[in-house]
């Protein structure tokens, strides 16, 4: 009998809730994998690694028959906002954020030894472009430093991407890729931290990517159920009679 399609769970903060919006960049991996796998979005706005750690056994039991068999990890934005700042609620220090991941990979595993994780650094901040944000937002009561800066997310970036070796797992250092790019700070950022549409284009081309080199490429993937193309018209069973065999 044809199995159910297999699901891949994006876990994340707010760039990952926001990735199925349109332009997002979950939603082009939908798109991508459509009658393949079920792109399953997990991301939750202003969630730092230690909040997260009281999510994993609701969202991925222990007990289930049938785990995820890929997920990303997208974390890092909100552990690193600065301490006498503006966001500093949701400061995680580095050393922590790091070993959070780590127990989250941990569960991750302990729920499928064969689940495809990929670990994704926070993204580059442009300091300018989050001033801008908060005085269109909040005007002359925005604060005049920034919650977070470029150089501190750096530092969690580095963690992520030394776990991800640590612990033989794939990664996409997003820090560093989006800074390649002359301009990075309008071109793929909207508001110095969440993504523009070629800000989602970038992360759903590294996603397709390591998933290629894996072994998720939904090009080799099979389709559910038939293709329409092979269904006789006159006798429609047959087509679903050869699968179920």
């Amino acid at each position: 009998m044809t199995q159910m399609r297999p699901q891949i769970v994006l876990f994340g903060d707010s760039i990952t809730e926001h990735s199925f919006r349109s332009g997002g960049w979950g939603a082009a991996l939908a798109d991508t994998y459509s009658r393949k796998a079920d792109i399953v979005n997990r991301g939750y706005g202003g969630y730092n690694t230690r909040w997260t750690l009281f999510l994993l056994h609701q969202l991925f039991p222990l007990d289930s028959t049938k785990p995820p068999v890929a997920a990303t990890i997208f974390f890092g934005a909100n552990d690193a906002a600065l301490l006498g700042r503006t966001s500093e609620r949701q400061h995680v220090p580095v050393e922590e954020y790091k070993e959070n991941l780590r127990r989250i990979v941990h569960h991750l595993k302990e729920c499928s030894p064969t689940m495809l994780v990929v670990l994704i650094t926070p993204p580059p901040v442009d300091e300018a472009g989050r001033k801008e944000y908060a005085q269109s937002v909040y005007g002359e009561k925005a604060a005049d430093l920034p919650e977070r800066t470029n150089e501190v997310t750096e530092l969690y970036a580095k963690q992520c991407i030394a776990l991800a070796q640590e612990m033989g797992l794939r990664s996409i250092d997003l820090w560093s890729k989006m800074q390649e790019t002359e301009g990075w700070q309008k071109k793929f950022l909207s508001d110095g931290l969440h993504l523009t549409p070629e800000g989602n284009a970038m992360v759903y081309q590294e996603v397709i990517r390591v998933f290629n080199e894996a072994w998720l490429s939904a090009g080799e993937m099979p389709y559910d159920f038939p293709h329409h193309s092979e269904i006789d018209g006159r006798n429609p069973e047959q087509a679903f009679q050869q699968q179920c065999l």
